[in-house]
Formats: C-alpha cells, sequence, structure tokens
C-alpha cells in the first residue's frame, strides 16, 4: 500500500444481470460501452480506473454528464458495490470491508457533500449538522458546541437554532458542508456541490472552501462537470469519458499538455494567464548572458507577459537561489497564452 490517502486499482463497474458474463467479455475482447449494451444488456459505468489522492489535496474528478465520476466516488465508501478492483481508504481496504466496519468508516473517517443537501426540513440547522455525531452516540451539548464551530466556519454564526426553509439555497449549502464539517473526518467526498448555485455565490462557496481547506488539510475527492472549476479547486484533475479515466495531471499539465482530442477540446477555451509558470516555457540559457529582467520559476505567464509592457527583451528566469537556468521570449510567452 502507498502513502496515498485514497486509492483505486483497476476499478470496474459494470450495471445488468449479466455483469459477470459482460466482464468477462471485456476483459476477453476490449468491448465499447456500447457492445457491452447491446450484446450483455449491461451499462459499463466505470472501466479499469485507477487513481490516488495524496493527503491534505483536492483531487477532482470531471467529466461530461454519464462519463462515470459520480459512480466513481460512491465507489470510495462503497455506496456501490464494485465488479472488480481494489479500493483502499486512510490505509484500509474498502471493497472487502466487513459491514460494521464499513459503518464505522463512513460515520469517522468520510465526509459527503452533494449537490442537494437533503436537509431534514422538521429539524433546526445545529440538529442537522450534528447529525453524524448524534449516530456516534456524542453528548448532545457536545453535539451543539461541534455544530455551532462548523457553522461558524460556513459563516452561518447565529443560525444554529433556525431552520432549514428559512435559508437561501446558498446558505442551505453551508449547512451541507458544515454538517460534513463538524465530524472531523479525515477525508470529503464532494459530488458536485455547487453545481446547482448562481456563478457568484458558488465562486464565494469556492473561495471559501479553498480558505477552509487551506488550514484544515482535509482529503478531498471533488466532483465537478465544471473545467474551469475543477482548475480552480484541484491539485490534481483526473479526466472520465466513458467511465474511463483519459488523464490525470496538474492543472497546468492537463491544459498545456492534453492526451487526446477529447481533452484537448475540453481544454481549449482555458485562460493560461494564471496557470502556465515560467519554467515550462523558457529555453535553456546554453551560454547566453542574463538579461536584466528578470522571473522566477513558479511566476504564473500573467505576471510574464506583464515583463514584456514595455520593452520586447527575453526575461530571464531564476531559481530559488536567484540563479538563472532560462530565458523567455515574447514569442514563447505569446504561444503558451495563445495555447
Amino acid at each position: 500500500m502507498s502513502d496515498a490517502q485514497i486509492e483505486c486499482r483497476d476499478l470496474w463497474k459494470i450495471y445488468g444481470k449479466r455483469s459477470d458474463e459482460a466482464m468477462k467479455a471485456v476483459l476477453a475482447e476490449g468491448l465499447s460501452k456500447e457492445e457491452v449494451r447491446d450484446r450483455f444488456d449491461c451499462v459499463l459505468g466505470v472501466r479499469n480506473a485507477s487513481f490516488s489522492v495524496r493527503k491534505g489535496e483536492i483531487f477532482c474528478i470531471m467529466g461530461l454528464s454519464g462519463s462515470g465520476k459520480s459512480t466513481l466516488v460512491r465507489h470510495v465508501n462503497r455506496l456501490i458495490e464494485p465488479t472488480s478492483g481494489e479500493i483502499h481508504v486512510a490505509g484500509k481496504r474498502v471493497d472487502t470491508m466487513i459491514e460494521s466496519d464499513l459503518r464505522q468508516l463512513r460515520a469517522e473517517t468520510i465526509g459527503m457533500v452533494f449537490q442537494h443537501m437533503a436537509l431534514w426540513p422538521h429539524r433546526t440547522l445545529g440538529e442537522n449538522v450534528g447529525f453524524g455525531l448524534e449516530v456516534r452516540g456524542v453528548p448532545l451539548a457536545d453535539r451543539r458546541k461541534a455544530a455551532e464551530t462548523a457553522l461558524e466556519a460556513m459563516e452561518l454564526r447565529g443560525w444554529i437554532d433556525h431552520y432549514p426553509d428559512q435559508l437561501s439555497g446558498g446558505m442551505q449549502q453551508r449547512v451541507g458542508l458544515a454538517r460534513a464539517l463538524a465530524a472531523d473526518p479525515e477525508i470529503l467526498l464532494m459530488d458536485e456541490p455547487f453545481s446547482a448555485l448562481d456563478p457568484l455565490i458558488r465562486r464565494q462557496l469556492q473561495d471559501q472552501f479553498l480558505s477552509l481547506s487551506e488550514h484544515m488539510h482535509k482529503t478531498t475527492l471533488f466532483i465537478t462537470h465544471d473545467l474551469d472549476e475543477a482548475i480552480r479547486m484541484g491539485d490534481h484533475i483526473a479526466i472520465m469519458n466513458d467511465g474511463e479515466i483519459v488523464q490525470i495531471g496538474t492543472p497546468e499539465e492537463i491544459v498545456t499538455n492534453p492526451v487526446d482530442d477529447y481533452v484537448a477540446d475540453f481544454v481549449k477555451g482555458i485562460s493560461r494567464v494564471g496557470l502556465v509558470r515560467a519554467e515550462t516555457i523558457m529555453e535553456p540559457l546554453d551560454g547566453r548572458a542574463p538579461t536584466p529582467k528578470q522571473v522566477r520559476t513558479d511566476v504564473e505567464l500573467g505576471e510574464i507577459i506583464d515583463a514584456f509592457m514595455e520593452d520586447q527583451s527575453p526575461v530571464t528566469v531564476t531559481n530559488t537561489e536567484d540563479v538563472p537556468v532560462g530565458l523567455i521570449t515574447i514569442t514563447a510567452a505569446l504561444k503558451a497564452l495563445r495555447g
């Protein structure tokens, strides 16, 4: 087992009465999703998916509707039984776990946040947020204190005794996040949590969650169909198509080096200004003298473009010890900007 907090190995999910038969045929003949449907009346939900998520990182899984991203995330806490493959969470093998251990994992290690919060209308926000702790048998006073802290973290101080129908959609989404955080899980599974919100509220919640993640260090598996959101939120991104993971990489790697036309179509409209870094587009010095204009290797493209505003001479790139390691010409910067 690696040091990953979440790891899926060779994961398959085929729905249908003839799933075992279909699985054998897929492995033997390499059938497509359509061929599996036509020959076996089965649906290929996840195809040979492998990925790992390091402790404390936000790992985004994205794809169009029907790509398998939500099916994949539901395997992590075994809301869906895999057809084949291994699932490891926090050092434990989930796909072979007995029911009592699985309930404990869900209650203590994993928190889930969905697009639709499903808050109980007859319970106060404090009771909704503290429900996970109630299941664990935590005393009422401790549950209320934890709920209060979680609601305050989501900028809902003073709302603990109100009811869900008194809140806006964005506020209800904050309650859902508070509910997941109140139990203090190591891992968050977030399935399109912001996709139903207005753009401004959505961005505010993204900012709020990124700020919380920075100091709470939760390991997060974040599902989205929006590449802009994935790039903004994710340390790494996995792109899915027809149940298969077609590329995994950092936002910069996904945007600057798509592996196929499917991924290229996804990223063609994405701005590179805040993604591409100096070390990605610099050329070796090759004996050339450093220029007065200098940027560090981790400087983003927008700042590099600014360096060419007054004159178009090359920009020197330096490492963390201020040693020159490369040059960037205006041509290289413009090519990077154009993609």
